[in-house]
């Protein structure tokens, strides 16, 4: 089964926690803090791995999650680091975040990686809290929360080429004859519903990728027939074949169809157009099949390569690949649109969040989110004092505490932050 898109969660690592402990050690006095830091969560990763061409391993599994990192130890030792959990995917794979929209990683090249999902920083031990004014501190961070999130994943494959066209015009067998592929085909619309691979060699030893892509219809940029799921794997290709059936057994003029075919390519992505375009006329072995290339002809002019073939008698098939060979041989694959050498880090402008929002629930109580908030709190250890106070500390220093007298709090008020409740305290 040929899968190429899939909603996934997916939950990076929390780091380890921070440790409270002291030296006691023989002759030693005044043995001062020892607790080491946790080590950090692990990340969620994705590699590309060029022997995968499918997105598979993601339909029956649809949640994954990376390690935590190891608590901090005595003697001021630093916890283990957590190892990233690498997820392989097939090039030609786009990952979006499924809430905002936004391109994560566009994963190309073979053993290319990125983060998905950056794995939480361990908590601080209370050696890192020691100071002048306090040598020997009961404090110490909990680890940070990794970054969880949902996300979609879309495969666009990478073949030189694509081969275009009404449903039934003869693309899955023009695949079939040129290479080793064995595509599905049927005397009916939509027999290919995945797309079909094949590696096409010319006789003078030159090889290129060739798809069979679905079929389209009119209206396909906006959804309908197979739409999407087809139009997103010509984004990927250098080069496009369309196919269309010179014989009109179904009853369209070629003209139409190219004019039909390529309306739908520019209404999805206008780049698509400025691709090189080959023609197969296909079905010459038909009657009227002749005339119909001559009126064709005449209405396409210079504009396009035209090469008439027949898919059952192989006729013409041998100077089509030759052409399209010529063509690929032309456009270096480093100049692909999508495929970007340049590895460039892209500062973008973000609207800075606000540390943390004051809601009301019906039975009075003051309900404190945000995502800042939200980590100091479960950061904070609140099995200790002096963690307590330093977490009513940091509130204060946000503003809440008075936020908070603002909206009418008053003394024992109910305070609510996640699954918590606590007394307002003027």
């Amino acid at each position: 089964m040929f899968v190429d898109q899939v909603k996934v969660y997916v939950k990076a690592g929390d780091g380890g926690n921070g440790l409270v402990a002291y030296r006691r050690e023989k002759y030693v006095p005044m043995g001062g803090p020892a607790g080491g830091d946790g080590g950090n969560g692990g990340d969620v990763v994705f590699e590309v791995d060029e022997g995968l061409n499918t997105l598979m391993d993601f339909r029956y599994k649809r949640h994954f999650k990376a390690p935590r990192g190891e608590n901090g130890m005595s003697k001021s030792q630093h916890g283990k680091n957590a190892e990233p959990l690498v997820l392989p995917v097939p090039p030609g794979t786009t990952v979006r975040d499924e809430e905002t929209g936004e391109v994560i990683a566009d994963l190309i090249h073979h053993k290319q990686r990125a983060v998905i999902a950056k794995g939480g920083r361990g908590g601080r031990g209370n050696t890192r809290f020691a100071s002048a004014r306090n040598p020997a501190p009961e404090i110490a961070e909990n680890g940070e929360p990794g970054k969880e999130r949902n996300i979609q994943i879309e495969l666009k494959l990478i073949a030189d080429v694509g081969l275009v066209g009404f449903p039934s015009v003869g693309k899955s067998t023009l695949l079939s004859v040129v290479s080793a592929a064995r595509p599905k085909i049927a005397d009916y619309h939509f027999t290919t519903l995945a797309p079909n691979l094949g590696v096409v060699e010319t006789e003078d030893q030159r090889s290129f990728v060739l798809a069979d892509l679905p079929g389209l219809i009119e209206g396909a940029h906006e959804g309908i027939g197979l739409g999407h799921q087809f139009l997103r794997h010509v984004e990927r290709t250098r080069v496009i074949v369309h196919v269309i059936d010179m014989g009109g057994t179904e009853g369209r003029d070629p003209y139409e169809d190219l004019i039909t075919i390529n309306n739908e390519l520019s209404e999805y992505d206008k780049t698509l157009l400025s691709r090189p375009q080959i023609i197969a006329a296909n079905k010459m072995d038909l009657s009227h099949a002749e005339e119909n290339l001559e009126a064709f002809k005449a209405k396409v002019k210079d504009e396009y390569p035209i090469f008439p073939i027949s898919t059952v008698t192989h006729e013409g098939i041998r100077e089509l690949l030759f052409s399209v060979a010529d063509k690929l041989d032309s456009i270096p694959k480093d100049t692909t649109p999508l495929e970007e050498k340049d590895e460039r880090v892209v500062y973008r402008h973000q609207k800075e969040e606000q540390e943390f929002h004051i809601t009301r629930d019906p039975d009075g109580a003051f309900v404190l989110s945000g995502i800042k908030l939200e980590k100091l709190f479960k950061m904070t250890d609140f099995n200790r004092d002096e963690s307590i106070r330093r977490f009513a500390r940091q509130l204060r220093g946000m503003g809440v505490d008075e936020a908070l007298r603002e909206r009418g709090a008053v003394d024992g008020d109910t305070v609510r932050l996640l699954d918590y409740e606590f007394e307002f305290v003027e």
